[in-house]
């Protein structure tokens, strides 16, 4: 099967893409202080070099004292780490390529003694104290809007330095999630009790960041039903539910839904092979990323966050070029195949795919 669609150009308004292969976000830990250096201009440029169409940056927290969870996350605030960002922008401008940052505040799931100040316990919609400790700190409406700033200010520091756009994280159990999710939030006020209800956090913060920006900065917002502590979650059950769920997300501004699969080919429901990206474009109309084990064989992510060593190989794209041919959705993400090997999508282009390289634990461990 013809590789061709893979590298049509894309447009949507002002963003405009020479393909349609998109870098995923992947956390890489390798950015000691929040600023990025020297290695992270690189590494985003050479997949711009090579044939990636848009790259969406790893996380990059927002200017709050909660926002970050892990050692060595690259920050989205302050002069001396927007500057480093500048540095990449121009960079990846440079061989053709777009790019936008992921904005992420990992709420709850940060821990006491976590940088950049260690006292600071989690945030999320809901408290929770161990020991007589408080382990999570309950949001207040005060906090509520304090985050939402924090966003806004971001995505308007993104469109002053010349990114292309933003990709808001609401996937995988982060706070925006949290506020989705039943079993996380349990507030009693306008931000808890029906999923309509749970969702307000995030459309106030889609539609903060849209006011900043203005009507024509694109806005990606990146859902996943899966959770990293539960890969059988479902935040809904129905394409009726996903509709409902969906409608208000669009409506608030976002352009574009990066719908986040364990594996591209899966039905999201029964009775359909449309996997989520593929439902969310068929229901909101908007254009969609999909994602999951794209160019990869076998073994899941999570096999090598330990010592392994094991080692995923490349595998076919075939079923991956038919839906996208039958216009299932837009464009397509791709992580681990571009970690290891950063001439991924040219390989795949020029027909090389006998010289792509598998991926290793190794891959996560340097800037390549």
């Amino acid at each position: 099967m013809t590789v061709k669609a893979l590298f049509e150009p894309f447009r949507l308004g002002t963003l405009e893409l020479p393909t349609r292969v998109v870098m995923a976000p992947m956390t890489r830990n390798l950015t000691p202080g929040g600023v990025p250096h020297a290695q992270v201009v690189e590494y985003y440029r050479r997949r711009a070099a090579a044939a990636v169409g848009l790259i969406i940056t790893e996380g990059t927290v927002v200017d709050h004292k909660a926002a970050n969870g892990y050692p060595g996350v690259p920050h989205f605030y302050g002069a001396e780490a927007l500057a480093g960002w500048k540095n990449v922008v121009e960079a990846v401008h440079a061989e053709g390529g777009k790019i936008v940052p992921q904005l992420w505040h990992v709420g709850a799931v940060r821990r006491l003694g976590v940088e950049p100040d260690a006292s600071v316990p989690g945030y999320g919609p809901s408290g929770k104290v161990k020991d007589g400790v408080e382990i999570v700190h309950e949001m207040s409406k005060q906090d509520i809007a304090e985050v939402i700033a924090a966003f806004a200010q971001a995505a308007k520091d993104a469109q002053a330095i010349g990114m292309d756009g933003v990709e808001i994280h609401g996937a995988h159990g982060y706070l925006i999630d949290q506020f989705f999710w039943d079993g996380s939030n349990k507030r009693t006020d306008e931000y808890g009790g029906s999923l309509a209800n749970r969702s307000r956090f995030a459309i106030e913060l889609i539609s903060a960041v849209r006011a900043a920006v203005g009507p024509d900065f694109p806005i990606i917002f990146r859902f996943s039903q899966w959770k990293q502590q539960d890969y059988t979650a479902r935040l809904v059950q129905t394409p009726e539910e996903l509709a409902a769920f969906l409608a208000p997300l669009s409506a608030a501004g976002v352009d574009i839904f990066h719908c986040s699969n364990r594996r591209f080919w899966e039905p999201e429901f029964d009775g359909s092979e449309l996997n989520l990206a593929g439902w969310t474009r068929k229901l909101t109309g908007k254009p969609t990323i999909t994602v999951g084990s794209v160019g990869l064989s076998g073994s899941e992510f999570t096999q090598f966050l330990g010592k392994t060593e094991e080692v995923a190989q490349p595998a076919g794209i075939e079923g991956l070029l038919a839906r996208l041919n039958d216009q299932e959705f837009d464009l397509v993400a791709v992580g681990r195949a571009l970690l290891s090997d950063p001439d991924w999508a040219l390989k795949v282009r020029e027909g090389r795919q006998q010289e792509i390289l598998p991926f290793s634990r190794a891959a996560l461990t340097s800037l390549v």
